[in-house]
């Protein structure tokens, strides 16, 4: 067991209130009225989450874009947002920070309401928390809705970030798409939406597709079977497609492309990739090109 998933053991001993799910998906879902808002926070660490050589508007960007993720997987619309800012003693620094936040916001229509500012220690690395607020009026699909006999679905193909990160590592200066989906990712607020009324299960791929797909079939109590690994032309023409890079595609995280799954027969309302299937049981198999593959150690990111 990692340390994340022992420190989340001792929060749901607080987390004792329905809206909070059991902290068994990325959202909380409170009932208000007629209606439910959709509450997540993400926070950014550099060194862990970002680059230090990142550019700040790249990362302000990226800070409001992996929270609108969360709410996409929920098909909420936003609402609002609430921003902890660690001042970083470089004002032309921040400034931009702010310019690449605004302009997500701006395009994803989610105003800042408020927050805080905290000065770090000299030397700290930087950290900045969103808390975003979103409002759901219909079906609100889950982790734990995933049926026997669904099918799996993901909204794009994975692997451009984790491969964008690897190319901005060894170059600050690196560009293109592969650079451009890790630093910019595009929250899928409009496939969700669509997505929600259908959807058994869904949730975004931030960790990996393994591990969130696992993720997805322990919530749900169900066996899932990957059978396919979507690549994007980019990445193949950088990488090729052997079955190693397929590996790395399925552990790479940064991806924030929708995982969902609708039962069999149905399709779905918008662009998506059949990547899998789902059956009773437990557990996760991953299979390339017909044949069953051994699980890697590691199925993609964790804190510990």
């Amino acid at each position: 067991m990692s340390a994340e998933s022992r420190f989340l053991t001792l929060l749901r001993l607080l987390a004792n209130d329905p809206a909070a799910q059991g902290l068994a998906d990325d959202v909380a879902i409170l009932p208000v009225g007629d209606t439910r808002l959709i509450l997540t926070s993400d926070t950014m660490v550099e060194g862990v989450h970002y680059l230090p050589t990142d550019p700040p508007a790249d990362i302000g960007w990226k800070l409001a874009a992996v929270n609108l993720s969360d709410l996409a997987a929920k098909g909420a619309k936003p609402v609002g947002c609430l921003l902890n800012y660690a001042l970083s003693g470089d004002d032309a620094w921040d400034e931009a920070f702010i310019a690449g936040l605004g302009e997500a916001l701006d395009r994803h229509a989610m105003p800042l309401l408020g927050g805080d500012t905290v000065k770090m220690p000299t030397g700290s690395a930087r950290s900045y928390s969103l808390t975003a607020i979103g409002e759901a009026t219909g079906a609100v699909p889950t982790r734990s809705g995933a049926q026997p006999g669904d099918r799996l679905y993901l909204s794009g193909p994975v692997g451009d970030a984790g491969i964008g990160l690897v190319l901005a590592s060894a170059d600050a200066a690196a560009s293109g798409p592969l650079v451009e989906a890790y630093r910019r990712p595009r929250p899928r607020l409009a496939e969700g939406a669509l997505l929600a009324p259908h959807a058994t299960a869904m949730m975004d791929v931030s960790d990996g597709l393994l591990i969130d797909a696992s993720r997805m079939g322990q919530a749900s109590g169900v066996a899932i079977t990957i059978d396919h690994i979507p690549l994007s032309p980019a990445l193949e023409r950088v990488r090729g497609a052997s079955t190693a890079v397929q590996i790395a595609a399925a552990r790479a995280g940064d991806d924030y492309e929708l995982l969902f799954t609708m039962p069999r027969g149905l399709t779905p309302p918008v662009r998506a990739i059949p990547v899998g299937h789902v059956a009773a049981g437990s557990g996760l198999t991953l299979i390339i090109d017909g044949a069953v593959i051994p699980l890697p150690d590691s199925l993609g990111w964790e804190h510990g």
